[in-house]
Formats: C-alpha cells, sequence, structure tokens
C-alpha cells in the first residue's frame, strides 16, 4: 500500500470521536485481480469491523453503502444516506476505486475514471465534511479530479483476504506505511506516452514510444504528473547525507561503490525506500533523463541514522547497442542521483 495524500499531517487517526466509513467496497472488498487470477479465500475480512477493532471503544465506527458494487448508476438515496453520515462524523474514511468489470485479463481499460456513482459520492460526502481520507481499491492507477476536496489518500490496490486489517492498521498508525509507487499517476489519459498510438490502427499497433516507458518518458519530456514513479509518504521524515563514490572514473571491467547516510529524523520508527538513479550527461544517442539502478528499503528508528550502500557495474551505465550487438557504455560523464521520494504539491 502506498499513503499519496496526507495534508497537513491528517493521518494517522485518532481512536476517538464519530467515524464514518463510506462505500460499499468496505463490506465487499474488491481485494484480487479479475480472469484467472480469481482466487477462494479461506477467509475474507469485513473491513469495516477491522476499522471498529483498531479504533477502540473510544470510537464510534458507523457505515454507510454510498454506492451500488456492481453497477455504476447513482443511487440518490445512497448518496443522501451518506451525506447524512458524513455530516455527523469527526472523519470519514471512504472506499472506491475500480470494480472487476473496469479492469482486467482479455481487454483493455478505454479511460483512467472510477465509477460514475463512486465519483458522486466523493463530491457529495465533500460538501458536508471536509474530514475525508480516500482509500482506494485497484489494480492500475486512475485520474483523481476530486483530490483537492480530500486530505489523505491511501492507495490499497489489492490487498488479498486481509486486506481490512491491514488497511486498519495503516489509518490508525499501527503500522507505519512505506511503499513506493512502481508506476506513474498521470495527471490524465493523454499524458501516457503511448497515447497516440495505443491501440493501433486495425490489427497493428506500434510500440513508438521505444525506450521512453512510463518515469523515463514523464521526466525526460518534463511532464507534471498526478504522482511520480518512486513516490510514497511515511508518518516519519527522512533525511539523506555525505554520499560517496569510491571511484572519478571507472573503466568498462570495474565496479564502483556508492554509499548515503540515512536518518529518521521524525518521532516513529519507520521504513525508507531509497532509490538510485544514473544519468549520462552528454550521449550520442537518445536516452532518458535517468535511470533506475539500484533501490533498498532500510527500517530506521526515531533518530536513527544508517549507511546504504549500492553497487554499480558495466550495465548500469550502459545502453543496448544494436550494431554491436552488446551493451555498450560511452566514454563521458555520469552522474549519480540518491534520494527517497520527489515531492508533490498535493
Amino acid at each position: 500500500m502506498v499513503l499519496l495524500k496526507n495534508k497537513n499531517k491528517f493521518l494517522p487517526l485518532k481512536k476517538e470521536g464519530e467515524i464514518a466509513v463510506i462505500g460499499e467496497f468496505a463490506k465487499a472488498p474488491r481485494y484480487q485481480g479479475g480472469g484467472s487470477s480469481h482466487i477462494k479465500p479461506t477467509k475474507l475480512e469485513d473491513i469495516v469491523e477491522e476499522i471498529e477493532k483498531s479504533a477502540g471503544s473510544a470510537a464510534n465506527v458507523s457505515y454507510a453503502q454510498g454506492y451500488h458494487r456492481d453497477k455504476d448508476t447513482i443511487d440518490e438515496a445512497l448518496i443522501e444516506e451518506a451525506k447524512e453520515l458524513a455530516s455527523k462524523a469527526d472523519t470519514v474514511v471512504l472506499f472506491v476505486g475500480l470494480p472487476d468489470r473496469y479492469e482486467s485479463e482479455g481487454y483493455d481499460r478505454m479511460h483512467l475514471h472510477i465509477p460514475e456513482n463512486h465519483q458522486r459520492l466523493i463530491e457529495a460526502v465533500a460538501e458536508v465534511n471536509k474530514n475525508i481520507v480516500v482509500v482506494l481499491s485497484n489494480g492500475a492507477p486512475i485520474e483523481m479530479p476530486w483530490l483537492d476536496k480530500v486530505k489523505g489518500v491511501l492507495e490499497g490496490y489489492l490487498g488479498g483476504q486481509a486486506l481490512g486489517g491491514a488497511i486498519a492498521d495503516i489509518l490508525f498508525g499501527d503500522a507505519n506505511p512505506s511503499g513506493k509507487l512502481a508506476e506513474t499517476f498521470p495527471k490524465q489519459l493523454s499524458d501516457n506516452p503511448s497515447y497516440l498510438f495505443f491501440p493501433g490502427d486495425g490489427d497493428k499497433v506500434e510500440y513508438r514510444e521505444g525506450i521512453f516507458v512510463g518515469y523515463r518518458y514523464y521526466d525526460t519530456k518534463k511532464v507534471e504528473t498526478l504522482f511520480p514513479f518512486g513516490y510514497g509518504l511515511s508518518y516519519t521524515t527522512f533525511e539523506y547525507s555525505n554520499l560517496t563514490i569510491s571511484a572519478s572514473g571507472i573503466k568498462d571491467t570495474d565496479t564502483v561503490s556508492v554509499t548515503v547516510n540515512v536518518r529518521n529524523t521524525g518521532s516513529l520508527a519507520g521504513k525508507e525506500v531509497v532509490q538510485l538513479y544514473v544519468k549520462d550527461v552528454a550521449s550520442s544517442i537518445s536516452r532518458p533523463e535517468k535511470e533506475l539502478k539500484g533501490f533498498e528499503k532500510v527500517e530506521l528508528q526515531s533518530g536513527e541514522e544508517k549507511a546504504v550502500s549500492f553497487t554499480l557495474d558495466k550495465r548500469a551505465f550502459a545502453y543496448y547497442n544494436v550494431e554491436l550487438a552488446d551493451w555498450h557504455v560511452e566514454s563521458g560523464e555520469f552522474e549519480v542521483l540518491v534520494g527517497g521520494i520527489l515531492r508533490t504539491s498535493h
């Protein structure tokens, strides 16, 4: 799971007051992918019950359905019920995302929207309560035109049969989120590098984006994203220092070691994913702005510091030369970039 938004440190939630849980995914969760990935769970957790257990006796947890999971039509009676419940709550946790019929094997998605009744629910609840956390259940990126209306977004993806307890642990801070996005969330579908060429003409499609797939495209083209590859928030903070490289120059038969210190500067224990990228400063061929060449997750107590090391060989700096039919490194300057997340304005 990846924490995407946490305005003014709204999360983790306090285990007190009136908590409204809204959305049928909280009672009938989307916990697995479609098609041949379907399995029968030994026990499927009820997310509302897991939130009640985690919240404890000092909190009162109530539930409203909000929408019909198996269809897209808007049920105004369910919307009004949700608004009434939300208007009396201190905090609202909204469960929305993509149903099975929106994504599965055997067909392609034609848009990045969530169902209209999910969208309408978010907008309606935001009219009566500003303390909203959205928990997403989906297998791939979505557009979020409602993002400014909520204080928190937890990307739950498809969490399996025990997703309820895991979501509750993160919402109330019993677990500190440390996931990072393995994909880019574009602001809109047309920002995608394959948008103009997919699904192609007739039964033919050209992969015109070449090596500029995912973050390599968005970085190089300087396209602003909703959430970038490698992004993910935590309930604590991390500081990087003392980046060192074992050699200023190497041959293609050598390796080079890169070390950086990471300190937990917050008050909670947490895990950070340290990401290392390489940039070819002046290549004679088209190359991405930067390329991921290593990552390590490090666990740190409050105030603790650890050194994280990477070893880079020829392949970390190479591109595939079709004329040589081999991986090739051009002589020249390379930059090594190490860090955690790219900050966004959300």
